[in-house]
């Protein structure tokens, strides 16, 4: 497939983080451009999803033959605590530092030829800068490993499943089969 045949990068299907940027294209370097980013939803998937829109800003900057787009932003996502399964909003920052190359001349309408890394974030050949496929990225990778509801959250007990936060319970003994009983009073020793 060459570059001329080579179709316009994913689409940002709400339009949301698409902006036209050919006039910034046709500027002297280091020329920018600020664009304010508010209310914007993404589909993050079937396990996650927005608790707040997405909202800071992006600065786009003329930089040789394309441009240096940055960002900071911030999003809550809704997630569930690794320890007691209650519903938490956890608060994440993404940075945005994008290299952006154009996929047609601006003065030509030539097709400009793709660089050595064909993941790089391009122009559409309307010149438009779509971010919608790079933020839901962004946001995926700030997503907590092990979020916690609190600090000192203390889970589920393992026996019955109930909060441990509720407060203190008790179990019935278990009988021990016989076979294992020996085990019981075993203790590891300690090497001095």
């Amino acid at each position: 497939m060459t570059d001329e045949d080579r179709p316009d990068p994913d689409p940002d299907p709400s339009g949301q983080l698409t902006y036209n940027v050919a006039r910034l294209l046709g500027e002297e370097t280091g020329s920018q451009r600020t664009f304010t980013v508010a209310g914007v939803l993404l589909d993050l998937g079937a396990d996650l999803t927005q608790s707040a829109p997405l909202e800071g800003s992006i600065v786009a900057v003329r930089a040789g033959r394309g441009l240096l787009v940055s960002g900071a932003l911030t999003t809550s996502l809704a997630i569930a605590c690794s320890r007691c399964l209650r519903p938490v909003e956890v608060a994440i920052e993404v940075d945005l530092e994008e290299d952006v190359s154009p996929s047609v001349d601006i003065a030509t309408g030539a097709p400009v030829p793709a660089g050595t890394d064909p993941e790089a974030l391009r122009l559409t050949s309307h010149h438009e800068l779509v971010l919608g496929t790079t933020m839901r990225d962004l946001i995926l990778l700030g997503e907590p490993i092990a979020p916690l509801c609190r600090p000192d959250c203390p889970g589920l007990c393992t026996v019955c499943g109930i909060e441990l936060a509720t407060g203190p319970h008790d179990h019935p003994e278990v009988e021990i089969d016989p076979r294992l009983a020996a085990l019981a009073a075993f203790r590891p020793s300690r090497p001095s």
